[in-house]
């Protein structure tokens, strides 16, 4: 089987071309893949695949086998990987995923793509949506005890569920020991993606995700939508920044005229390769 290792602000997957590679057990193919050791080392695997619906249809799996709805760098790659390869030659490409369809302009440059802007939709922040088990009808900026500490969570979702925490001195966060126990936490029934925010001025900040399913990963796109709609609620950003993560910048507007958060950023092929079973 053949595949191709791509990253999108350093969010690594293995992607695999289901126009032309079968996968019979994907859950079980992402935690072979994944393994940083024994595997070929990734955040998880994404299935390129024929829509009914769309140009392109994407499915994700976590590192330790789950399926996700939505990756915001995985769908920049996905755009980027149609493109290079020849099954699209349109700038602006529609992408079936389980979050709903995802609009995407592409920018070639010499004929290869270096950077997408995904159309992430709408954020939802009524909690029964989110999900979150909470008596109100949003969680904005609310303390919850994770025991032995307490942080105000801002709750939202872009297909998948994020819990956005704003705090100093990202850099220092032990976020093996916080991650973990925010993303199993009873309040968050399907668990939940953590994302831990140092805001530098009005337009820029520096972020840290916790990933539901895969830990701590370089940068998550959904994540980084979700920080900017936490944040303008929050009054502590504009509506259009940048939010850098660990492997690189992400440029964000959410755009008030028709409440869609707009995503721009890198997507990079690592290499391709072929795994023999």
């Amino acid at each position: 089987m053949k595949f191709t290792k791509m990253h999108g602000a350093g969010n690594d997957y293995v992607y695999v071309d289901c126009f032309r590679e079968k996968v019979n057990n994907p859950s079980e193919l992402a935690i072979r893949v994944s393994d940083r050791h024994k595997g070929i080392g990734s955040d998880g695997l994404v299935l390129i695949m024929p829509s009914e619906t769309s140009d392109f249809r994407m499915r994700m799996f976590n590192l330790d086998g789950s399926e996700a709805q939505m990756c915001g760098n995985a769908t920049r790659c996905v755009g980027k990987y149609v493109y290079d390869n020849g099954y699209t030659d349109q700038t602006t490409v529609t992408l079936e995923t389980k979050a709903g369809e995802k609009i995407l302009e592409l920018f070639p440059v010499n004929g290869k793509v270096e950077r997408v802007t995904v159309d992430m939709g709408e954020p939802v922040l009524k909690v029964q949506e989110v999900p979150v088990r909470w008596n109100e009808e949003q969680l904005i900026s609310r303390e919850i005890d994770f025991e032995p500490e307490k942080l105000a969570v801002t709750a939202v979702s872009m297909g998948n569920p994020h819990a956005v925490i704003f705090m100093s001195d990202i850099d220092r966060l032990e976020i093996e020991k916080i991650g973990r126990k925010i993303e199993n936490h009873p309040m968050f029934p399907e668990k939940t993606n953590v994302e831990f925010v140092e805001v530098i001025s009005p337009n820029y900040a520096k972020m840290r995700v916790w990933e539901r399913g895969s830990g701590e990963t370089q940068a998550c796109g959904t994540g980084a939508c979700a920080t900017l709609v936490a944040a303008v609620l929050n009054r502590q950003l504009d509506r259009k920044a940048i939010i850098s993560l660990l492997g690189g910048d992400l440029e964000l507007f959410w755009n008030p005229d028709n409440n869609h958060v707009m995503m721009t950023g890198p997507a990079e092929t690592v290499f391709v390769g072929e795994i023999w079973d």
